[in-house]
């Protein structure tokens, strides 16, 4: 097998099994506002759903990492995946909004394993241009999601009902234990692994919180996931009661309004190695926050429209395609070492920026576009002034 081949191969296991996570979002999405009723709860309930599930995958996060560190990267993935499966049936049986949540919380738990440890085997792999450009082999195959699960959603919905969705989550985490037990060899050696104790991990964060490269670069990332995860929590209400789509009309915008973030972040590999990590992540960060700026102004001033929340929301999430799969690498180069810990770090700390956005901009959802493009704008200006004020301070090369 050669190189090149060995690459994709990995990267659509480690794809498929990063997957897992975006599903268990994505697909239910077209359904909110039917389960809200089914349960007999409102809109603002419904947002805990999605809470508790990134709260949970966020704080797990912190445990998976230096459990992959010093046991490998296999172990940890079975039994995150089996809480996952787990969390999935419960949801699946849930009789009320409290117990939904509660198994929602659950899943997160599990769902957090294959988010941390695919980027710890990358860094097992791969550095700099190259790790940039398997992290958008992965993107690629992830963004299937975002396509295709709101669309499977609701057709799984009008089939079975919305319980029905969690019963094929469940099955879904089963196959990828399947797939990587028989396809995916462990990429940590012993001799590689590192013992967790809470000194050992007390250094590690301090090292790591003491980076200003590392935690700049999570936090723009991470503000520019927070932008995805208030689109996540309202849009469905949004394109649903202001622009009265169907489920299956909003599954269809919703796919249009991902597929711009995906196919931009497979560029994203090629201009790393032709232009540089930096400039990618400047160039990337400044026309998101352009772009999102502009369209909260045409929508605050009375321009709103389906067409143009759409294509506003393609343009920006294109620019974002190019500045988190290139963020990740680049806050985890230096870290090679930790980098189980250093993944387990960032992504939680990017978890608790997405969750504090989708509360903070809760409290001012009307049913309209404004609130939500308000919030995206300002994850955009937040992650741009970072961007260039982290890379200037450290004079990094452009």
């Amino acid at each position: 097998m050669s190189q090149s081949q060995g690459l994709f191969r990995s990267a659509l296991i480690l794809g498929l099994m990063s997957m897992v996570g975006p599903f268990a979002i994505d697909m239910y999405l077209p359904t909110m506002p039917a389960i809200g009723l089914s349960l007999g709860v409102d809109e603002a309930a419904m947002g805990a759903t999605i809470i508790a599930y990134f709260i949970a995958f966020g704080l797990a996060q912190l445990v998976y990492g230096p459990w992959a560190d010093q046991s490998g990267r296999r172990l940890p993935v079975y039994f995150g995946l089996g809480l996952f499966a787990l969390g999935s049936v419960g949801a699946a049986m849930a009789g009320s909004l409290e117990a939904l949540v509660g198994w929602r919380f659950v899943q997160g738990l599990g769902g957090a394993a294959v988010m941390v440890i695919p980027r710890a085997i990358i860094r097992d792999l791969h550095t700099g241009a190259a790790a940039t450009k398997m992290m958008a082999l992965i993107m690629l195959v992830i963004s299937v999601s975002p396509m295709l699960a709101p669309l499977a959603g609701s057709g799984v919905a009008a089939l079975a009902g919305w319980r029905a969705i969690f019963w094929v989550l469940a099955v879904a985490a089963v196959a990828c234990v399947t797939l990587m037990h028989f396809a995916l060899p462990e990429t940590l050696p012993p001799e590689r692994r590192v013992k967790v104790n809470v000194k050992a991990l007390s250094r590690a964060c301090g090292v790591l919180l003491r980076d200003v490269k590392f935690m700049g670069l999570t936090f723009v990332g991470g503000l520019g996931m927070a932008s995805f995860f208030v689109f996540l929590s309202l849009a469905p209400f949004v394109y649903t009661q202001e622009f009265g789509l169907s489920p299956t009309g909003f599954s269809l915008a919703f796919a249009v309004n991902a597929a711009g973030f995906f196919g931009a972040s497979q560029v994203a590999g090629p201009l790393a190695e032709r232009l540089g990590l930096t400039r990618v992540v400047l160039a990337g960060v400044s026309g998101f926050a352009l772009s999102v700026a502009v369209l909260f102004t045409v929508v605050a001033t009375g321009g709103s429209s389906l067409g143009v929340v759409m294509a506003g929301l393609f343009i920006g999430n294109a620019f974002l395609g190019l500045v988190i799969p290139t963020t990740m690498v680049m806050a985890l180069d230096d870290h090679g070492e930790i980098a189980g810990m250093a993944s387990s770090l960032g992504g939680t700390l990017q978890m608790v920026a997405g969750g504090l956005a989708v509360a903070l901009a809760g409290p001012f959802h009307d049913d309209t576009a404004v609130p939500m493009v308000g919030a995206i704008a300002a994850c955009g200006l937040g992650a741009a002034t970072l961007a260039w004020t982290v890379l200037a301070r450290l004079r990094q090369p452009v």
